[in-house]
Parts: C-alpha cells; structure tokens; sequence
C-alpha cells in the first residue's frame, strides 16, 4: 500500500482566474520571469518546478483576493523575494511575517488582483 492517502503526489496545475489574458501573461513572463510550461508545443502557462500554473480568462468570472483553495508558493528566501517584488512594484498586501516559528510568509497580488502567497523556511 502507498504511503501516500490516494497516491497524492503534489499540485500538478493551479488554475487562475485573470480579467486581462495579455496583462497577466506580461505579469507573469516578464515581472516574474516565469518560464513558460508546455503541452506539446502548446503554451499551457508558467512553471514552478513541477507545477503549472494556469491562467484562465472567463467571461462573468473575476479574481479574488480570498481565493480557496489558496495559492502558496515556496521561495528560497521569503524577505528576498519580498524586497524583489517591490522593486518590481508589484503590490504586497502581507509583508513577510513569521508563522509557526518555522516559516516567513507573505503575499502579492498579481496584475489582476489575485492574492498570491509566498514562503520560506526561517
């Protein structure tokens, strides 16, 4: 039996809601520089090791800053990317904190204004 409930392995795709599919591409290639992640020779949307992240453009639908499930990303350094981020003049809502003694989090809002999470080990 695996040791792992269902065979869970880890996010595989994170799907965002954006208002403006150009925007949030520019967003995300050239203020983050994510690379692009691929379907064939199809542009699925961006990479974050294993996982894709999706950008989904939908009419009637908008992005939320209290998004569920929530969106967390692992950093290397949590205050880096922070300090980052601001010289990119992306908005950061939650400064870096300590959580759980453990950890710093903190957060950004993307350019269509989903709350994305950030963290590091202390």
């Amino acid at each position: 039996m695996s040791s792992k409930p269902f065979g869970f392995r880890g996010i595989k795709v994170i799907a965002l809601q954006v208002l403006d599919f150009d925007r949030a591409n520019k967003f995300y290639s050239e203020t983050l520089g994510l690379p692009p992640a691929y379907e064939g020779s199809v542009q699925v949307g961006y990479s974050l090791d294993k996982t894709i992240l999706m950008l989904k453009s939908e009419r009637d639908a908008s992005p939320t800053a209290m998004p569920n499930p929530r969106v967390t990303i692992e950093t290397e350094n949590a205050r880096d990317t922070e300090q980052e981020l601001r010289a990119r003049k992306v908005v950061i809502p939650d400064p870096v904190q300590i959580y759980d003694e453990t950890h710093l989090v903190g957060s950004f809002l993307d350019s269509e204004g989903n709350k994305i999470w950030f963290c590091s080990y202390v």
